[in-house]
């Protein structure tokens, strides 16, 4: 990925900003938000398409005290750059890099038995204890642990682990499935069985350093979730996790990307003017069409042709027919803004440009796709560094 420390001297065909003192504010909000816990930045998929390393950074800075990744590479790329503290990872496939992982000093999520075999075969070939966090599947019907005999397997196999000095059980984790959709019943259903599978564990003699189950969501709507640690993703950038929990002013977070672009081209057409593959946009009248240089391989939803917002000369505009690749149309209805003239496709919505949030609607999907598709042709730019 293109990454700028500075903001560049020459204009910039398209640019994410991406505003670290936003970023270390919404750290600041959540930790407040769940006082009794620790709090994980999740910085997977290059921090949602934020740039992976630099938000770590102004996570730990602002007071997280652990940072999550999926991927065991993207854990490790952290080590490489050199943040300290207690990074988690846990997204594993066999033959998977266990022994860096243990020599990086990282915290990895085991949900079967299979994975526990391989990081005490790497644990003894390095000479040092994994450090594992188990996770329960208390409903959610991915990653983890079975509860009953699955669960109870995992448990005895990992304290027999313990016991042999090969790893330290360091945590019991699961995740929710509709945190997201205030009062929906497996909510309640998934923390019964969390505590559930935590006693269990505990009461064979695991002993872990925290218990976490709260995602963004739950980390802002559901103080019982909280346990000793909260994993808290789309929030530390701002991006509320869900409309119906509140938008992001609610919880006094704020977006912390904001994309635009300079206007390639603007020029008078006619009526009855085709705009783009398929005409499916056909000009009303004499109007004026402006050329925005970003496409669906910048991460642009093609979804969203002829629905998706972009502020230009301070109106609103949609875009007009398909998104292409690498480029769409707005029509101006006869506004000469002029080529150079910044497009603002979404960011906190302070000078009235849509949100991520806006482009999430005109598309179909989530706000949290909008701002992690963002591609590698879109350099980040990092401000208040």
């Amino acid at each position: 990925m293109s990454e700028t420390a500075t903001p560049p001297s020459a204009p910039l065909r398209a640019r994410a900003e991406i505003d670290l003192a936003a970023l270390r504010a919404n750290v600041r909000t959540l930790r407040a938000h769940a006082p009794g816990a620790a709090l994980m930045a999740v910085v997977k998929s290059d921090a949602y398409g934020h740039g992976a390393v630099a938000c770590a950074r102004a996570a730990v800075e602002a007071g997280a005290g652990w940072l999550g990744t999926a991927t065991p590479e993207e854990a490790l790329a952290l080590r490489a750059a050199g943040l300290p503290g207690r990074v988690m990872c846990w997204l594993w496939t066999p033959g998977g890099p266990w022994r860096e992982a243990i020599e990086a000093d990282l915290d990895v999520s085991v949900s079967g038995l299979w994975a526990l075999d391989e990081v005490c075969e790497a644990a003894r070939a390095t000479g040092l204890p994994a450090r594992v966090q188990l996770k329960a599947d208390t409903g959610l019907g991915r990653n983890g642990c079975q509860p009953g005999e699955d669960w109870h397997a995992l448990v005895g196999r990992a304290l027999r682990a313990e016991h042999e000095g090969l790893l330290r059980v360091t945590g019991l984790w699961s995740h929710f499935a509709c945190a997201d959709e205030p009062g929906h019943p497996s909510i309640t259903a998934q923390l019964t069985r969390f505590r559930e599978m935590v006693a269990y564990a505990e009461g064979e003699g695991v002993r872990p350093e925290v218990r976490h189950i709260a995602n963004s969501p739950a980390t802002l709507t559901l103080p019982e979730a909280h346990f000793d640690l909260v994993r808290t993703g789309i929030a530390v950038y701002g991006v509320s996790p869900s409309p119906e929990i509140g938008h992001p002013a609610d919880f006094g977070l704020r977006p912390v990307m904001t994309l635009s672009a300079s206007m390639a081209l603007v020029k008078r057409v006619p009526e009855g003017h085709g705009v783009s593959y398929g005409h499916h946009y056909v000009t009303p009248g004499g109007t004026t069409l402006g050329l925005v240089p970003v496409g669906y391989a910048d991460g642009i939803p093609r979804h969203a042709s002829g629905s998706g917002p972009v502020l230009i000369d301070g109106k609103w505009r949609t875009v007009a027919g398909r998104i292409a690749m690498d480029q769409f149309v707005v029509d101006l209805g006869g506004d000469e803004p002029g080529a150079g003239a910044e497009a603002v496709l979404f960011g906190p919505g302070d000078r009235g440009e849509p949100t991520a949030e806006d482009w999430a609607q005109a598309a179909g999907t989530i706000a949290y796709e909008i701002v992690t598709r963002i591609g590698t042709r879109v350099p980040r730019v990092y401000v208040n560094e």
